[in-house]
């Protein structure tokens, strides 16, 4: 039995075992409060003393509302320890991007250099569809709450396993194209500045969408199939096969930090398939651990990842930070408000055409060739809209929905999002510590979300939809027998019964 089900089951009339119980409780209440001190209240006040408000507009007051609402949710689920990936990576997105970021920037009137010229005016009115969507986001939650409560979701069915034969499979060709794009890379991939790595991605694959998904297939089959090997060793009862499966996992994962090393790629991509390796490694698989990956993440999120170009670009030696919040102005890697205050200005002008963006984005395979009319990504779009003459920018969620419909399309698409991530969270969250196939995705698609939400949807579709079919790919046959039945009885927070 586990330590949490220990506590479950303690007897009022056990002192030691009830003081354990309370010191536990007490322990998380301190975290807690200590956490929301921090995140909610330590942080936003800083940013209001060492911020000056130039009077752009009054936006950052919404903005800041973000920042403590976003930073009391991540609160709650770091301390509780229950792994809710999905809906963690949606916060830490919110808390950042939609709060700190446009804050800074708004009171000091530094905004985005990569998105020049936003008409204050739009501030307001972007900030409110940012909320919008945030509400209708958690809209999404409450309603699939109440459907598991009313016993129609359950939280987790029999373990799906993988199949060892397509594992296999999977790895050998994963292998044959991860080599393949180290063979055309080069040594950038080892030594060079991430200047140099993508001109050695573009010189090898002019067409940006088959660079895209060419490079794409060289990391996510590979990040699936040391997935699948890690639970193959994780059932095989064969010393032989276990060691075998180890030894591929291994491999995999060097191959893939030859690849997506922190240096030539993107920095959202090397934390994707770092988390993944991580969890793969068992990052979360109790609630000790859980809690401190997901600190650590946090933690990475506000100091490591602003400092991370400094290694990353020919001149990155030098680093000219002088203050928390001064990584946040005028830096084009925070453009993501100022994008959706665009993407809105482009709805209110009524040059909307509605889905035409989405329908571009599923149907990202279609060459232009014979599509001539084919959309091209968001984020360039909205470029050429505004007439910059840098056009790799970012399309937050938000934005793709405003292009593709407005508010309306905003309402439905973070409600369905809501509903969707808590779905899935329930069913990763025992599959973490269950294993089989939904551990796969637990690993990978929690993080995966912040591509997505940063946008474009049409750069992160291709990669989205290879990882999910190699996924379906190593899935295996449903347990015939009632031994991978034990979760269907579970009750509703069994996620509770990660061990402690």
């Amino acid at each position: 039995m586990t330590r949490v089900d220990r506590e479950a089951h303690v007897d009022a009339g056990a002192p030691g075992a009830d003081v354990s119980l309370q010191l536990g409780r007490g322990v998380r209440a301190v975290l807690l409060v200590i956490s929301i001190a921090v995140l909610s209240i330590g942080i936003p006040a800083y940013l209001l003393a060492d911020v000056d408000d130039v009077a752009r507009s009054e936006a950052w007051i919404i903005t800041l509302a973000l920042i403590v609402w976003a930073g009391g949710r991540l609160s709650f689920l770091w301390v509780s320890g229950i792994p809710r990936l999905f809906d963690f990576f949606f916060w830490l997105f919110v808390y950042i991007f939609m709060g700190i970021a446009p804050t800074a920037q708004i009171r000091s009137g530094l905004t985005s250099t990569t998105t020049p010229g936003v008409d204050p005016a739009l501030d307001v009115p972007t900030a409110g569809t940012v909320v919008l969507g945030v509400v209708c986001y958690e809209v999404g939650r409450l309603i699939w709450i109440a459907r598991e409560r009313r016993g129609r979701a359950h939280e987790a069915g029999p373990v799906r396993p993988v199949s060892n034969w397509r594992t296999a499979v999977l790895f050998l060709v994963a292998l044959a194209l991860s080599g393949f794009v180290l063979s055309r890379l080069g040594v950038t991939v080892f030594q060079g500045s991430r200047e140099a790595a993508a001109a050695a991605r573009a010189a090898a694959w002019p067409d940006p969408a088959i660079r895209s998904l060419v490079y794409a297939s060289g990391i996510y089959p590979m990040v699936v199939a040391v997935g699948a090997l890690v639970q193959w060793r994780r059932t095989s009862r064969n010393p032989i096969s276990r060691r075998l499966a180890l030894v591929a996992a291994l491999v995999g994962a060097v191959v893939l930090m030859l690849i997506v090393n922190p240096v030539t790629s993107a920095r959202y991509t090397f934390g994707t398939i770092a988390f993944a390796l991580a969890v793969y490694a068992g990052a979360v698989l109790t609630r000790r651990r859980a809690r401190l990956t997901m600190l650590a993440v946090i933690f990475g999120f506000l100091f490591v990842f602003p400092l991370a170009d400094a290694f990353r670009r020919e001149t990155g030696g030098a680093v000219t930070r002088t203050g928390f919040f001064t990584e946040y102005l005028s830096n084009p890697d925070y453009d993501a408000f100022w994008q959706i205050a665009n993407a809105l200005s482009y709805w209110i002008e009524g040059l909307v055409a509605p889905l035409s963006q989405f329908a571009g984005s599923l149907l990202f395979w279609v060459p232009r060739a014979f599509w001539a009319s084919k959309p091209t990504d968001t984020g360039i779009m909205l470029a050429e809209y505004r007439g910059y003459s840098f056009d790799n920018l970012s399309a937050p969620l938000w934005a793709e929905a405003l292009v593709n419909g407005g508010v309306i399309v905003v309402v439905i698409l973070f409600v369905v999002f809501g509903c969707g991530a808590r779905a899935m969270d329930v069913r990763i969250t025992a599959a973490l510590r269950r294993g089989g196939v939904w551990a796969i995705v637990g690993a990978i698609l929690p993080v995966f979300t912040t591509i997505l939400l940063r946008g474009s949807l049409l750069q992160a579709t291709g990669a989205l939809f290879l990882t999910i079919a190699c996924i379906l790919l190593v899935r295996g046959a449903p347990p015939a027998s009632a031994d991978g039945l034990e979760a269907d009885a579970a009750p509703a927070g069994g996620a509770a019964q990660l061990r402690g």
